[in-house]
């Protein structure tokens, strides 16, 4: 008898250190900060003084969050956004392009990892969703809509783990950051 108990704990042992590792994705998506609205022919504007706080706001958010990389859109508002966090965890700024949202080869470069992407107020929430259509049945998947132009407060947080024996976790929430 006591054989087999034996066994049977070196078999569950066994078992449990063959069991897949978990592998965690999370994706870190913000709104540019305040742009310069003083022309409104201008298609890329800097940030305004505001803004630029505000950038170095979210550097200060993201201190104590490890970011495997930092993607940004190819404008000036988007880049000075990512800057400064990028800056802080000696990361180079990837560009992305909105129009190619979360396409494969943005999920196979950030499986894995935590990401921080910036993008704009119809881009940000819409990365969202495909990420959710690409990890979530359709019944499940939350629907985002487009940000208010002068919100660039929101933080979604989604992050997806995939653990062994084909279970997976899923959480997401959307939080305002306050300067």
């Amino acid at each position: 008898m006591r054989l087999s108990i034996k066994a049977l704990l070196v078999f569950f042992i066994v078992l449990a250190s063959c069991a897949p590792e978990t592998e965690t994705t999370t994706y870190y998506l913000i709104r540019h900060a305040e742009k310069d609205r003083s022309d409104s022919l201008n298609r890329n504007p800097n940030l305004t003084e505001a803004g630029l706080k505000r950038a170095e706001n979210w550097a200060k958010y993201f201190s104590n969050i490890e970011l495997d990389d930092v993607y940004s859109t190819n404008y000036n508002r988007t880049i000075q956004t990512a800057q400064p966090t990028a800056k802080s965890k000696n990361l180079e700024i990837k560009s992305y392009n909105p129009r190619n949202l979360f396409d494969s080869i943005f999920q196979a470069e950030t499986k894995g990892k935590t990401v921080l992407v910036v993008g704009h107020s119809n881009t940000t929430p819409a990365l969202a969703n495909r990420i959710f259509a690409a990890n979530m049945s359709v019944a499940e998947k939350p629907i985002y809509k487009n940000m208010d132009d002068r919100d660039n407060a929101s933080l979604y947080i989604l992050s997806f783990q995939k653990g062994g024996f084909g279970k997976k976790k899923v959480s997401a929430k959307v939080v305002k950051v306050q300067d």
